[in-house]
């Protein structure tokens, strides 16, 4: 493995220490890796009142500022991150090494540069001698990357249990294409997978009179999934299905197979909900003069955030981008399932807003130190924007 080089900066800048702690941490689902005891001890510095919540090895971090009256913003990131190897990489996915002014790491990107920047924008802010209003949350999880069963989906139960509604959330998912902050999102496309189990009637393939093709009618299955409309469809954001296996057991060349399974992948737009994929999917097995079950697994609502009228936070944070970049955000539900989704509702606007976004989960996953500085920048202007009296 090559050695690194030398970074060209002068002086290593301080968001660039804390990313280097954090992916030297090796939080793999659901480790966090004492990644949420360090950021526990940074915000007490900071005042907040923190609380912990753990579950099948899972560590939720909620931390709360309250400054008086006003709006209640929230950030909302993850530490956990997915496994890597050192094979391909440039330095060992874990040291979090500078390459030409490069730190590449597990979780550079995806999440930890954006909880960095945000750890110090907080830090600048809460030191800071403005006047400031409303309630500041941190909503920290380490499993964002997994299933997704102990991590914001408690956190939004326990804010709820204990009724605090959320005005708006600020998730720190990478966002960006070419330049920080030339993307965001308002919302994600929903997700829900499901198999298809065909019963047939086994018989010899000379006789196929007597027996009942499972694959062929999976065939014709399939077709028709590959046709169907989606009519409620938001404009950029459509629905796609994917068929993701057809599996056959125990094939042989003189058997015409009594079982199918087809398994399949929806990414569906705002315009839906899971249960509307779930009927539609089952209306068309229905059709079919055949004996066909339908299961679902790890289903991931849609959400979307619209402009309001008063107090926006999207415009908010579209006015803050273009006054650092000089150019508003594109706007995008694009992508996979995020947090985000546990967060979202009729009262909470829930934006998405980080580094690019090319190399994550990847091999040599990286960010700049240019680009860690701009995301930190902006997270400033955000919480002096929007907490400040």
């Amino acid at each position: 493995m090559p050695q690194p080089l030398q970074p060209h900066v002068q002086t290593i800048p301080s968001v660039v220490e804390k990313l280097q702690h954090l992916i030297r941490a090796r939080s793999i689902t659901p480790d966090d890796a004492g990644t949420i005891a360090l950021l526990h001890k940074q915000l007490q510095k900071c005042d907040f009142e923190v609380e912990l919540i753990e579950s099948n090895g899972v560590k939720n971090l909620i931390a709360c500022k309250h400054f008086g009256d006003g709006p209640v913003f929230a950030y909302s990131g993850h530490v956990d991150v997915v496994p890597a190897t050192p094979e391909g990489w440039v330095v060992d996915p874990f040291s979090a090494e500078i390459v030409d002014d490069i730190i590449y790491g597990r979780g550079a990107a995806d999440m930890k540069g954006s909880v960095a920047a945000m750890l110090n924008a907080t830090i600048d802010f809460c030191l800071s001698s403005t006047k400031k209003n409303g309630s500041f949350y941190w909503l920290i999880t380490s499993d964002e990357e997994g299933e997704a069963t102990d991590g914001s989906v408690l956190i939004a139960e326990y804010l709820k249990k204990r009724g605090v509604v959320l005005d708006a959330c600020l998730v720190g998912e990478p966002t960006s294409h070419k330049l920080v902050g030339d993307t965001i999102k308002n919302g994600r496309r929903g997700a829900i997978s499901g198999r298809f189990l065909i019963n047939g009637k086994a018989g010899h393939v000379a006789y196929p009179e007597f027996a009942v093709n499972a694959a062929h009618i999976a065939g014709e299955l399939v077709t028709q999934l590959s046709h169907l409309n989606w009519p409620l469809d938001e404009p950029g954001s459509k629905t796609t299905l994917q068929v993701t296996g057809i599996t056959v057991p125990n094939i042989v060349d003189n058997l015409v197979p009594a079982v199918c399974e087809v398994t399949f992948n929806v990414r569906y737009s705002h315009g839906y909900k899971s249960n509307d994929i779930c009927h539609k999917l089952t209306a068309l097995a229905d059709c079919f003069d055949a004996d066909i079950d339908i299961s679902w697994e790890r289903p991931c609502e849609s959400f979307y955030t619209g402009k309001k009228q008063s107090n926006c936070f999207l415009s908010l944070i579209e006015n803050v981008i273009a006054e650092e970049l000089g150019q508003y955000p594109a706007l995008s539900t694009a992508g996979g399932t995020s947090d985000g989704r546990f967060f979202a509702n009729e009262y909470t606007q829930v934006v998405e807003c980080g580094v690019k976004n090319d190399s994550i989960h990847q091999v040599n996953e990286h960010v700049s130190i240019a680009d860690l500085l701009s995301i930190e920048q902006i997270y400033k202007r955000i919480l002096y924007a929007y907490l400040s009296e």
